[in-house]
This record gives structure tokens, C-alpha cells and sequence, in this order.
């Protein structure tokens, strides 16, 4: 089964090695930007508690990008199954499907982690200084789990790329600007607060934040992210078992 799970892993890893420095640049472009419109613009002049917005901001861009990269396995995932139909010799070998659930898991997880090192790195070259330890990487570890396991399920699901685009901009997108990345929850209306709650994002942003803070994160929030990412894995798994047979 290891086997079988580092050949899809290696695939993935081959594509990402074709186009591996234009992807650096696409990684690059957000944080950037979002560092210079929000830290450097709006957020020079501000604090959130007793800490400068950068050192807000820096964590809630990381939790950010590990969400959207993690889950833009997707894409290569509709890509291969549409156009180059690696789905259909998938389903004439001898793969297993938890197997290719956790290879393509593991590669949407990979992208991720390269998106958090380049805003890491653009957020020291800006002078932020924070605690990036075991408890800050278990965050990202489990957030981009959730959110890779959950773009497999979806992936094997949709019937075109423009299916693929809508759940990314009714899904991905709203979580991408509520999930506490750019402001702080408690500014929000007390019922918006409880709304945001449900969304994996808030949890992520919440434990990663406190982690680079040098706090102990919320062990409630660990816990929503590992439970829904072994159930969205679980979800991958059942659908892309439906769709080989």
C-alpha cells in the first residue's frame, strides 16, 4: 500500500516539478500583495490587542494559503481525470483506492506546505518575527489535511472544470476572507461569530495564530480540524471507491 500511495505521491510530484518555479511565483504574488494592501497600507498604523497587524496578519495568511493551495489538488485532479483520463488506467491497475486518496492527499499537503514557507519567508524579509514551533506546523498540518482530503472528494464528484469553479468560489472563497484572516472574529456581529464558527477556517486560523503568538492553541479547535479531516478523508475515500465501480 506504501507503494502504491508514494507512486501516485511521486506523479504529483513530477508535475509539480515541471512547473515548479512559475508555481513558486503564483505563491509568491498573493501574500505580497495581501502584505502590502492590508500590512503596509491599511494595516501600518494599527494594532489588533497588543500586537502590530503584520503579526496578525502573517498567521492568517498562512492558515489562508494552506486552505487554497491544499485544496487546488482539485484542479490536477479534474485535469488528469478530463483531459489526460489517468482516472480510467487507475481503474484497470492494481492501485488501491486508499491508496490514491492518500497519495493525492499527500500532494495537495506538499503544495501547501510550500505556499506557508514563501509567506513565512516574505513575512521575515518584512521584519515579522514570530514563533513558528510544533504547534504552529500540527495547525497547517491539519488544516491542509482537511482541506486536501476534502478537495479529493470533490474532485471525483464534479462533472467539469466549471462545476470544479463554482465550489471553489462558493466554498473556498467566502472562507478565504471570514475565517479570520483578515480581521479579528470578536469585531464581528455576536450571530456572525456563532455562523463562523462551523467553518473549519476560523478553527485553523485560531490555532496557527496562537501558535506563532507563542501560546498553547485551543484544543477545541485541534480537535474540530482532526475530526473533520479523517472525516473528509473517509468521504474521499468512499467516492472515489463509487467511482471505480
Amino acid at each position: 500500500m506504501i507503494n502504491e500511495c508514494f507512486a501516485i505521491y511521486l506523479r504529483e510530484l513530477l508535475i509539480l516539478r515541471r512547473k515548479f518555479w512559475r508555481q513558486v511565483a503564483s505563491m509568491s504574488v498573493s501574500p505580497t500583495l495581501y502584505l502590502i494592501a492590508f500590512g503596509f497600507g491599511m494595516g501600518k498604523n494599527f494594532d489588533v490587542g497588543s500586537r502590530p497587524y503584520m503579526e496578525f496578519l502573517i498567521p492568517g495568511l498562512a492558515a489562508m494559503s494552506s486552505m487554497i493551495y491544499s485544496f487546488g489538488i482539485a484542479s490536477e485532479i479534474n485535469v488528469a481525470r478530463f483531459y489526460w483520463k489517468i482516472f480510467e488506467e487507475f481503474q484497470a491497475s492494481p492501485v488501491r483506492n486508499i491508496a490514491f486518496v492518500a497519495g493525492e492527499v499527500l500532494a495537495g499537503m506538499t503544495r501547501s506546505f510550500m505556499a506557508v514557507a514563501i509567506i513565512l519567508a516574505v513575512g521575515f524579509i518584512s521584519g515579522v518575527k514570530l514563533h513558528y514551533g510544533i504547534f504552529f506546523w500540527t495547525g497547517i498540518f491539519l488544516n491542509s489535511f482537511l482541506f486536501a482530503s476534502l478537495a479529493v472528494g470533490l474532485a471525483m464528484v464534479v462533472k467539469s472544470h466549471a462545476d470544479q469553479a463554482l465550489l471553489s468560489n462558493f466554498v473556498i472563497t467566502p472562507m478565504a476572507f471570514l475565517g479570520g484572516t483578515f480581521f479579528p472574529m470578536k469585531n464581528m456581529p455576536e450571530i456572525v461569530q456563532k455562523i463562523l464558527y462551523f467553518i473549519p477556517l476560523t478553527h485553523a486560523s485560531s490555532v496557527i495564530r496562537s501558535s506563532a503568538y507563542g501560546d498553547m492553541p485551543d484544543k477545541a479547535s485541534v480537535l474540530v480540524l482532526l475530526f473533520l479531516g479523517i472525516v473528509f478523508f473517509i468521504i474521499a475515500f468512499r467516492v472515489v471507491h463509487l467511482a471505480r465501480d
